[in-house]
């Protein structure tokens, strides 16, 4: 059963002309419009309501005190409709203002909200697949494949997985008019930017209260412990408040890396903190589990844990065993504390080339490539607009491609606007057809005045989420345990963010901003680590082992069904893999995202 929230907005019944959430719970009724729960609990959904007909539910992880709440409703009497999704948190927000209802998601991501348009109503959900049952839409194919197969490119903008879904982009309201239609706006105005001094110190602020207050809420509490500077602050920051079991994973290929050495370092540093370390000698790897699809969980859109579900089996054996109510994990600490690697290009269009072009040039230093390849992306970047550079793109794939890439991406490609990934020898001329069709769509309604750095940081951040959101799913349903990322609320994400691209960095410093966020707070080996652990053995190891069941699912793929990717031409990349050769990892692992997510059982 897929966890979720929905509602019906406007005149009838019940949604859908007789369609029925099984297992609904209905809840806090606004005017206008009734909600439902499927798989939450009642302390999960928070209400304010006023004399006047103002109110707030607030479902999911809403971490505002009564107080806030309150303070909350007050503001949103006052016509400040903002106010429902700044409370501490990542949860949906369903707002009654004077002239409707409005329903928002977090900033990020996490709880996504979808909605169906029908004659005298609009549904809505915070999953697809119920509403996509609703009028028996089908997957689109093309979104499916663009969504691993295109960098920089907002693949789902407005539309979800199914034909006739739409999509509420993360950071956007779906307004709900008493009277007119619906549509989709900004849930608030742009914060100011923020110096690095005070960003700093509202992030701070910030993830202390999104840790300090989930560790407080819970009963027994677990916590990744990969010994990377994300995970191990959450552990830290924790730990005070509530002890915790904090588990670290590793292989006979990471088991000599320094991870588990600065886990098991940090764990005898902070009081509070149980160790336990778990060996996936006998686990199977990358890609092990995946034999039988029927028993694998189910997830309203792809996801890549499935791809990991042995690994994660080993990893929450011990947490199970913990009774554990809640699990924290440090995923959505590179989004915030760090900076997507094409701000230069940022720096470049601001006027402050002299310091781009030094930038870029430590970068192509650091990765040993070109460094007068890395300026040449770098003002091309910068004397092209958005649409242009989309619409580029959309060109080159109605032609063959001019010559096979090298796997992976490029050094200089992290100067590019939006490119195409290492998979795109996979695609079929049908696919390079439909793909070209999907871009050109998107440049028709690109925004021209969007930087390179802040659209990759958006999009970067929304594919962690939704990565999150999946792997939540997937925790409760085969584990029984609520996942959390404290780095992906709202507050977190909006003081991070408010804080240029470029000023988050420093040259030859990893996650030099977390310096500043955690100092005192976390241990002074921790913030200066100067390595950081690469898992490529592991995954070939994986794909070695675990090839006969890779096999069986591109063979049985829907996208090479429908012509728009070559599965020879996949399988003959599985098998170099497999003895070893540098193959696009990271497309066959987004492939599993497309053939073991709920999108394959919709009729």
């Amino acid at each position: 059963m897929v966890r979720l929230i929905a509602g019906r907005h406007g005149p009838g019944g019940v949604p859908g002309d007789g369609v029925r959430l099984r297992g609904g719970r209905e809840i806090t009724g606004l005017a206008g419009t009734r909600i439902w729960t499927v798989g939450y609990e009642s302390g999960e959904v928070r209400s304010a309501c006023s004399p006047d007909g103002a109110g707030l539910v607030a479902a999911g992880c809403c971490l505002a005190t009564q107080q806030e709440l309150d303070d909350a409703l007050a503001a949103l009497e006052r016509g400040d409709a903002a106010s429902a999704t700044r409370l501490p948190g990542s949860y949906l927000a369903v707002a009654r203002t004077r002239d409707g209802v409005r329903v928002a998601g977090d900033r990020a991501g996490v709880m996504t909200v979808y909605w169906l348009p029908l004659e005298d109503q609009v549904l809505w959900a915070t999953a697809a697949v119920p509403l996509a049952a609703v009028t028996q839409a089908r997957a689109d194919l093309s979104l499916l494949m663009g969504s691993f197969m295109l960098t920089g490119v907002d693949v789902l903008a407005g539309h979800s997985f199914f034909h006739s879904v739409r999509r509420v982009p993360p950071g956007h309201v779906l307004v709900l008019p008493d009277r007119g239609p619906a549509r989709t706006a900004p849930a608030r105005e742009n914060s100011p930017a923020l110096s690095p001094a005070e960003g700093a110190q509202r992030l701070r602020t910030a993830v202390r209260t999104a840790v300090a207050r989930r560790a407080r809420a819970t009963g027994q509490l677990s916590a990744d412990l990969s010994g990377g500077i994300d995970s191990s602050s959450v552990t830290c920051l924790a730990a005070p408040e509530r002890p915790l079991l904090a588990v670290t994973y590793t292989d006979v290929h990471q088991a000599g890396d320094d991870d588990l050495r600065y886990a098991r370092r940090l764990a005898d540093t902070v009081p509070g903190t149980t160790h336990q370390v778990v060996n996936g000698r006998d686990v199977g790897g990358h890609f092990a589990g995946l034999e039988d699809a029927a028993v694998l969980p189910r997830t309203d859109t792809p996801s890549f844990t499935l791809g990991l579900i042995a690994i994660k089996d080993a990893q929450f054996a011990p947490v199970i065993a913990h009774d554990s109510t809640a699990h924290l994990t440090g995923r959505g600490g590179d989004d915030v504390l760090d900076a997507v690697r094409s701000h230069p290009v940022d720096l470049c269009l601001a006027g402050r080339r002299i310091e781009a072009l030094r930038r870029a040039a430590g970068y192509a230093r650091a990765r040993r490539s070109s460094v007068h390849r890395m300026w040449g992306e770098l003002l091309r970047t910068a004397a092209t607009g958005y649409p242009q550079a989309l619409a580029t793109l959309a060109a080159s794939l109605t032609r063959p491609p001019a010559a096979v890439r090298p796997y992976g991406a490029a050094p200089w490609e992290a100067m590019c606007w939006c490119s195409t990934t290492g998979a795109e020898p996979w695609l079929t001329r049908g696919g390079r057809r439909a793909l070209s069709v999907l871009v050109e769509s998107r440049a028709a309604q690109a925004d021209p005045d969007v930087s390179p750095a802040r659209l990759h940081e958006r999009l970067g951040l929304e594919l962690m989420a939704d990565g999150h959101a999946t792997f939540d799913t997937i925790s409760r349903t085969r584990w029984g345990i609520p996942l959390h990322a404290p780095f992906l609320d709202t507050a977190v994400v909006d003081a991070a963010l408010a804080i240029e691209p470029g000023e988050r960095l420093r040259p030859g410093v990893y996650k030099a901003l977390a310096r500043t966020v955690f100092d005192g707070l976390v241990p002074d080996f921790l913030l200066h680590r100067p390595t950081k652990t690469t898992f490529a053995s592991s995954v070939y190891a994986g794909l070695r082992r675990n090839a006969p069941a890779l096999r069986g699912i591109i063979g049985g793929s829907a996208l090479a069904r429908a012509g728009l990717l070559n599965a020879r031409r996949v399988l003959e990349d599985l098998e170099r893999a497999v003895q070893g050769v540098p193959a696009p990892l990271a497309g066959l692992h987004a492939r599993l995202r497309s053939f073991r997510g709920r999108l394959e059982v919709v009729p």
